[in-house]
């Protein structure tokens, strides 16, 4: 199944399938290494977490949980379709938005 992300202004920046976040290209960018809503790069390093079921921003402060590992290539997942426009949301106090490379 299909989920996808927005960040806080409405703009489409990831979805997500199971454990895996890819940018709108399909390209791996993240994963759920803890089975919580923390984000994580293909390198192991902190992007952001999945806030109000939809959203993805970075928080300013997050403690270091350690070194993930690596899950493995999940391969191309294919193109979800296009999810609409959900409208703005607040930022949650101590977060900024997420920067995923759109390119590729």
């Amino acid at each position: 199944m299909v989920e996808y992300l927005f960040n806080s202004s409405g703009k489409w920046i990831a979805f997500r399938i199971g454990k895996y976040i890819y940018n709108p290209n399909g390209k791996w960018v993240g994963w759920l290494p803890w089975g919580d809503n923390e984000v994580v790069d293909v390198n192991g390093k902190y992007l952001g977490h999945i806030c109000y079921g939809s959203r993805i921003f970075k928080k300013y402060y997050t403690p270091y949980r350690g070194y993930p590992g690596y899950p493995g290539y999940p391969g191309y997942p294919g193109y979800p379709g296009y999810p609409g426009y959900p409208g703005y949301c607040v930022l949650p106090p101590g977060a900024t938005d997420v920067t995923i490379e759109q390119n590729e």
